[in-house]
């Protein structure tokens, strides 16, 4: 496995080198040799042609990470439709590029868990118009271990809420919220916000299909 870096001047920044010690930098105009399913080529988005070349490497098998200066929403979908597995702030820390690596090495997707709730919670919307209005979509199958409010709760975490939104909308307290969040949390099997919103709307998906 190697770790290959494209930048407009072929040079590797200290922390890159610090988290990826055998990590080589070449220039867009370089041509990686042989690139595998095991390597990970980490490309900036200052490199004119990143698009093209995400997509290229990306479909020769290799794991493409695309490192940005002002990461976003938006760039980070394109990044991933052009096939990259990985997105990430230019600037993250060692600690964060050596579990980009794993991750990616290992066939998952890195785009930081902000924007993955903040996609997931869109997927969930997105049912929940395909199934109706809100007020008939009451939740997956296995909503049927919990109780009306503790569904309520998870529905409107599932559409991005705050526990202190949560609370407004119920009119609950913020610490009933929380309390309800943690029974939701053992009677789904789920560690986190995130994994709620995972569970939701996969399991919506698998209902309404």
């Amino acid at each position: 496995m190697k770790h290959v870096f494209i930048t407009n001047d072929g040079s590797l920044k200290a922390r890159w080198q610090d988290a990826l010690p055998d990590a080589l930098a070449i220039t867009s105009g370089q041509t990686i040799e042989n690139p595998g399913a095991g390597d990970v080529v980490w490309i900036t988005t200052t490199v004119s042609d990143w698009r093209e070349q995400t997509k290229a490497i990306s479909r020769q098998g290799a794991n493409v990470v695309v490192m940005s200066y002002a990461p976003n929403d938006r760039e980070a979908l394109l990044a991933l439709d052009l096939g990259a597995r990985g997105y990430t702030h230019t600037f993250s820390a060692p600690e964060v590029l050596k579990q980009i690596a794993l991750v990616v090495t290992n066939q998952g997707v890195w785009v930081g868990q902000s924007l993955l709730s903040r996609v997931l919670t869109g997927s969930v919307q997105a049912l929940q118009q395909r199934s109706g209005s809100e007020t008939t979509f009451h939740g997956p199958q296995s909503f049927a271990t919990l109780t009306e409010r503790e569904r309520a709760v998870a529905l409107a975490v599932a559409r991005g809420a705050a526990n202190k939104e949560v609370a407004r909308e119920l009119s609950i307290t913020e610490r009933t919220v929380k309390a309800h969040l943690s029974a939701i949390f053992k009677k789904l099997a789920v560690r986190d916000r995130l994994q709620l919103i995972l569970k939701i709307s996969s399991d919506a998906e698998k209902r309404i299909s």
